[in-house]
């Protein structure tokens, strides 16, 4: 098996928007099963180079999975969510299921869902909440105590089909 190159990929960037700070995930999945997802909430490089380097971190890096080998690259598909920055929610009822994203801190504990999960999973706005609780290692229910900062977010999300 060949050797991963260490050196991360700088990719050179003509079109101004790409050049722009911004944040990404990029997300991989295999067969329609998740296989990676990696990413940054806050701006602070060109997008075009944070989502390149948020690819081969979702590839390589994702604590749940393996690193990707080369002979599965074929069999994945990528999504990139271009974010925007998160704000506080004051009210739940704010919230819209397949337009904001997630972001729930409480203590050391903070948990993100992308926009589209809630979808993909057909979930109501109090499950999406329960289900970033639950990635935070929260309870459910954690979100209603007061005790949690909640933040929603809304991305750009494109990538290939399937």
């Amino acid at each position: 098996m060949a050797a991963v190159n260490s050196k991360p990929y700088r990719p050179e960037v003509s079109d101004p928007k790409l050049g722009k700070p911004g944040a990404a995930f990029v997300t991989l999945k295999k067969q329609g099963e998740l296989r990676g997802c990696i990413g940054t909430v806050e701006a602070h490089e060109p997008l075009a180079v944070n989502v390149a380097k948020m690819a081969r971190a979702s590839a390589l890096e994702d604590p749940r999975f393996p690193p990707v080998r080369p002979a599965e690259v074929p069999e994945l598909t990528i999504e990139i969510s271009v974010m925007s920055s998160p704000a506080p929610v004051a009210d739940v009822g704010d919230i819209q299921v397949g337009v904001h994203g997630l972001i729930i801190e409480q203590g050391a504990r903070r948990g993100l869902l992308l926009p589209q999960v809630a979808v993909e999973w057909g979930w109501d706005c109090d499950e999406f909440l329960d289900h970033t609780c639950l990635k935070a290692g929260l309870p459910r229910g954690s979100w209603r105590s007061g005790e949690c900062k909640l933040y929603s977010f809304s991305a750009e999300v494109f990538g290939e089909e399937e």
